[in-house]
This record gives C-alpha cells, sequence and structure tokens, in this order.
C-alpha cells in the first residue's frame, strides 16, 4: 500500500518509523508543515529515496498533480496544519486519514491535551479518523483510551500522546491496508460532542476567584512545555509551573488571591472556595520564566490576574 505522509513534529517521527519498517507498506512521499518544515522528517525522506515537498497549499490543482506521479493509496496526517478540502480528502482511493490526541467526538479542535486537563478528565483518547470537510468529524478507524492520573500534567500526557499516537495510527494503517476497518460513526457515539479552540496569548492568565480544583487543574494543564499559568504581583508578572491541593482547606469567605499561609514547600493562597498551594514559581523577564523556585512572598500580599494599567 501506497502512502502519502502529511506530518510535523515528534508525533510523526515514531509513527514513520514504524510504517518504514513494514512490508507491504511504502511512503511514497512526505509533505511537512509548510511553515516549520521539519528537518527530521527531511531525513526521513532521504533516507527512504522518497520526495519530501513542501508546500503552501496541497488543495492547488498544481499539487494534486504533482501527486499523480506517485499514486498514493492512502494519505495519511499527522500533526499537518492545513485545511484540507474535498479535493484532496477524496484524492486517494483509501481515502485520508488523521490522528488526533482527542478522544472523538469529544475534544474536537486544536490543544485537546490542555482542554482535557483543564477539565479535570481521569482520561484522555486517541482517535484515527477518516478526513472530511468538518473539524474532526469524519468516521473513526481505530480510537484508545489512557488514564490520567492527578499527579500528570502537560509535559507527562504530552510524552504519553506522543508515544501513543504513532501506535494508535500504524494500527490503523495495517488495518485499512488488510481491509479489516468497522467504521464508526461519530453520531453514533454522541450526537453533539464538544470543540475547542485554539489557545492563544491572554489565555494563560489565572482567575484566584475559581476554585482551588479548577486552579490546580488549569496549572497542571500548561505547564512546561506549555505557557505555565501566570498571575501579577506589584506589577511584576509571575508564572506557575506547578501548585498542591491542600486536604481538608475548608472552604471560606476572605479576600481572594491573598496570601494567606507560608510553608518550606511554598504559599497558601486564597482562592474562591478555600486555598491553594503554589509550590514552583518563576517571574517573568522579557518573555522568559527566570529561575523557577520556592515561593516566598510574605503574608498578606495580594496576588491579581492583572498589572496595573
Amino acid at each position: 500500500m501506497k502512502i502519502g505522509y502529511f506530518a510535523d513534529g515528534p508525533w510523526s517521527h515514531r509513527a514513520i518509523e514504524l510504517i518504514a519498517d513494514t512490508d507491504g507498506l511504502e511512503i511514497v512521499f512526505i509533505v511537512p508543515r509548510y511553515d516549520t518544515q521539519d528537518p527530521i522528517l527531511k531525513d526521513w525522506a532521504d533516507k527512504l529515496g522518497v520526495p519530501y515537498i513542501p508546500v503552501e497549499n496541497v488543495n492547488t490543482s498544481k499539487f494534486l498533480s504533482v501527486m499523480d506521479e506517485y499514486e498514493p493509496d492512502l494519505l495519511v496526517s499527522m500533526s499537518f496544519n492545513q485545511i484540507l478540502r474535498k479535493s484532496i480528502i477524496e484524492y486517494a482511493p483509501l481515502g485520508f486519514i488523521n490522528c488526533h490526541a482527542g478522544a472523538l467526538p469529544f475534544y474536537r479542535g486544536r490543544n485537546p491535551l490542555n482542554w482535557v486537563l483543564i477539565n479535570g478528565e481521569s482520561s484522555f483518547g486517541i482517535t484515527v479518523h477518516y478526513v472530511d470537510e468538518g473539524i474532526d468529524t469524519g468516521d473513526i478507524v481505530e480510537q484508545r483510551l489512557y488514564p490520567i492520573t492527578r499527579k500528570d500534567n502537560y509535559g507527562t500526557l504530552l510524552n504519553k500522546a506522543i508515544n501513543e499516537c504513532a501506535n494508535v495510527l500504524y494500527s490503523a494503517i495495517l488495518k485499512i491496508s488488510k481491509d479489516e476497518v468497522v467504521r464508526i460513526v461519530q453520531n453514533d457515539i454522541h450526537p453533539v460532542g464538544t470543540y475547542f479552540g485554539i489557545r492563544t496569548f491572554g489565555d494563560e492568565i489565572i482567575d484566584f476567584n475559581w476554585s482551588a480544583e479548577r486552579i490546580y487543574n488549569f496549572v497542571r494543564a500548561i505547564s512546561y512545555p506549555g505557557p505555565r499559568a501566570r498571575f501579577f504581583l506589584n506589577n511584576e508578572e509571575y508564572a506557575i509551573e506547578s501548585a498542591e491541593l491542600i486536604p481538608e482547606a475548608p472552604n471560606y469567605i476572605a479576600t481572594v488571591g491573598e496570601v494567606v499561609g507560608r510553608n518550606q514547600k511554598g504559599v497558601v493562597v486564597k482562592v474562591g472556595d478555600s486555598t491553594i498551594l503554589l509550590t514552583l514559581v518563576g517571574r517573568e523577564k522579557s518573555g522568559a520564566t527566570e529561575k523557577l523556585e520556592v515561593p516566598k512572598f510574605r503574608i498578606g500580599s495580594r496576588l491579581t490576574n492583572r498589572g496595573k494599567e
């Protein structure tokens, strides 16, 4: 089976290795993201002796005519970032498939690993689905669920997803090559599902009016390699790498954002319902986080979600 591979980043590297080592599967060209042009994928193209084709818009008739030369049976997307139109979706006889780090029809859209933690889920999914003209709405080829522990954060989930996306994509490709796919219509799982937009500048600002649980999930959801949750103190911006829930912390009304305690692990901050312990914080300077350390803000300090205007 001839495969056209549209890909980027570490998500795609392990998958291409599995495909390349399998008799009967042949990658006939590689298309990287146009804006980044992953050099490791270029190395793979050289190793496999196949074209490496950066293209600004894969939907053009010019690019479709380029594919004619290689006659792919299946087109595969792994972390590719272009919107795909009907002409390329329907180009290959076995279709166009995509690997998505979300349990479709839930967590459609962008940044699913961040959002799944923000929402306090106990598991996340990896789904390989046929591409259609919707956003992550095509029929499912294969889906697996993986547990999320209370200790997981964005970094640990990302590492799991990078490895497991390759495994699920490879398994799905094998099913297609053997004509063993049992297609699952997403509406049969849920008629609506959920969709999440891309996270952007400003979304990292914390709101101490939130509950301790919500803040805890928010901090771990965008910890490194994410932008980290942010707050302000005395007009200076700080980033939070880690926080802890405080067992048996009572709910009470007081000044939200105020430091109400300190210990060897960090500072206790009053939040919307109870309190939370901030354990690793760094000051933001010129777009970078300075040394992360246990915070030692004085009791009575007031942390806010904005600097002075």
